[in-house]
C-alpha cells in the first residue's frame, strides 16, 4: 500500500487526506500539536511539528520520512512547499522541484527570475531599510510595499507620494528586507494550473475583485472566466512561460497577475493549494476533485483525461467590513437558502470589532456559489451582496466592495 506525506493540513487542506484515503492510500500528515489532535480518525500517521517556521517543517518532515519511507509528498501551504520540496529531492518523488519552491517562497527570487526569462512585471528594488531606496521611490509612484515571504496579502501596501513613503519607511523600519515595486494596474486575475513533467495538464482562470489601494484584499473569485481569444492566448503562454521559468515539474501552481495596457504583469506565483475556497469552486466547475488529482500526480498515479471546459460556474464572495462594533448580522439564513449557495460562513457578531481589513484574514466571512450559467452565478451573487449584511455601531455595513 502507498504512503503519502502531507506537509501541513489545516483546514482546508484535509480534502488531500480524504482524496488519498478513497484511493486506498494511508496518510502520513505533518501538524503542530494545536491540530494534530483534530485529526484523529482522518489520518493514519502524525508527527508533529514544533513551531510554524520553514526551517522546523522541514525538521518534521525530515523526522516523518525516518518513520516511514513515502511514496509520494504533498505541501498544503506556503510554510510547507520547502520541506516538502526537500523531501521530494531527496527520495527522488514527484514534486515542483526545489528551484520552483524555492522561488514560491521568495518574491524577490520570483523577481529576480522573471526579469531574466524576459516575463512582464512591474519594475522593483529589493531593500534592507525602505528610507535608502527613496530616490527611487520617487520616481516610480505609486509603489508597492511587500513582504518577501507572505500570503493573503499581508504587509502589501499601496504608497501614493512622498510624503505617505516616509511615513511608511518610518513605520516599518524594523521590519527587515522587503520589495518595493512600481505599482501597475489593470484587472487582476488568477491562473490555477495542474503541470506533470513540466507540461500543463489543465488550467483555470479566475477573475477577482479586490478592496483596492492601499491593501487589495480579495474579496470576490469567479472560475472559469470567459475572455476573448487573444487574452486567453496571452494568458496561455504566460502561464507555460511561467512554468518554463520556475523549472517547475509537478504539482499545482497559483500564479497572479494582471492585464496591463502594456501586456501582462506577474504579481506573484506560487506551487501550493491556492486559498479563497478556490480549490472547492474548480472542484465545482469542472466536475474534477483537484485535491485528488495533486494526490495522483505525487504518487505517480494515472489521471483522468483533463476536463474540455466548465460544466458549471463558480464563485465566492468574501465581504470586509467597515470599522465598528457589530450591532447585527442579517440575511444569513436567507442566503444559506439560496439554491446556488454552497457553503457559507460568517466569523463576526454582536459585540465583535471590525477593524480595516489588511489581509484575507480581517475578512468577515465566505460565500461559496455555483450556477449552471454565468447569468444565474452573478444573479446570485447580486442577491447575497444585497442580503448579507452586518452592521456596525457607527452605521456602517457589510458588504463594502473593492
Amino acid at each position: 500500500m502507498q504512503r503519502l506525506l502531507l506537509v501541513g493540513v489545516g483546514l482546508t487542506g484535509r480534502p488531500y487526506a480524504a482524496a488519498a484515503r478513497r484511493l486506498g492510500v494511508l496518510v502520513h500528515a505533518v501538524e503542530t500539536a494545536e491540530r494534530a489532535e483534530s485529526l484523529a480518525g482522518e489520518v493514519d500517521d502524525i508527527t508533529v511539528c514544533r513551531g510554524g517556521s520553514d526551517e522546523l517543517w522541514a525538521e518534521a518532515a525530515s523526522a516523518a520520512v525516518r518513520t516511514a519511507r513515502p511514496d509520494g509528498v504533498v505541501a498544503f501551504s506556503e510554510p510547507h512547499v520547502l520541506a516538502a520540496a526537500l523531501i521530494q529531492d531527496e527520495l527522488g518523488l514527484p514534486g515542483p522541484s526545489l528551484r520552483a519552491a524555492s522561488l514560491s517562497r521568495n518574491k524577490a527570487l520570483q523577481r529576480a527570475r522573471f526579469a531574466a526569462a524576459g516575463i512582464g512585471q512591474p519594475g522593483y528594488l529589493v531593500t534592507e531599510r525602505l528610507g535608502d531606496v527613496g530616490a527611487w521611490a520617487a520616481e516610480h509612484f505609486p509603489v508597492v510595499v511587500k513582504p518577501l515571504s507572505s500570503a493573503g496579502s499581508a504587509g502589501v501596501e499601496l504608497v501614493q507620494d512622498a510624503q505617505a513613503y516616509g511615513e511608511t519607511a518610518a513605520r516599518r523600519a524594523c521590519e527587515g528586507r522587503l520589495l518595493v515595486e512600481q505599482a501597475v494596474t489593470g484587472p487582476e486575475f488568477s491562473w490555477e494550473a495542474l503541470v506533470r513533467d513540466g507540461k500543463v495538464w489543465f488550467a483555470n482562470l479566475t477573475a477577482k475583485e479586490t478592496t483596492g489601494p492601499p491593501y487589495f484584499v480579495e474579496t470576490q473569485h469567479r472560475t472559469a472566466v470567459e475572455v476573448d481569444d487573444a487574452t486567453r492566448v496571452t494568458v496561455s503562454e504566460l502561464g507555460t512561460d511561467v512554468v518554463e521559468a520556475m523549472g517547475m515539474r509537478t504539482g499545482i501552481v497559483h500564479l497572479e497577475f494582471r492585464l496591463t495596457e502594456r501586456g501582462p504583469a506577474v504579481m506573484e506565483v506560487a506551487v501550493r493549494t491556492p486559498g479563497d475556497r478556490l480549490m472547492d469552486l474548480l472542484a465545482l466547475a469542472y466536475d474534477v476533485d483537484w485535491y485528488e488529482m495533486v494526490v495522483r500526480m505525487a504518487l505517480g498515479m494515472e489521471l483522468p483525461e483533463p476536463p474540455r471546459g466548465p460544466v458549471r460556474y463558480a464563485a465566492s464572495y468574501l465581504p470586509t467590513g467597515n470599522t465598528g462594533v457589530v450591532t447585527a448580522v442579517e440575511g444569513f439564513d436567507s442566503i444559506l437558502a439560496h439554491p446556488c449557495v454552497v457553503d457559507a460562513e460568517v466569523t463576526v457578531g454582536p459585540g465583535d470589532v471590525i477593524a480595516p481589513a489588511r489581509s484575507s484574514g480581517e475578512r468577515v466571512g465566505q460565500v461559496v456559489l455555483v450556477a449552471e450559467d454565468r447569468a444565474g452565478l452573478e444573479s446570485a451573487l447580486d442577491y447575497v451582496r444585497r442580503t448579507l449584511v452586518v452592521t456596525t455601531g457607527h452605521g456602517g455595513e457589510v458588504p463594502r466592495h473593492g
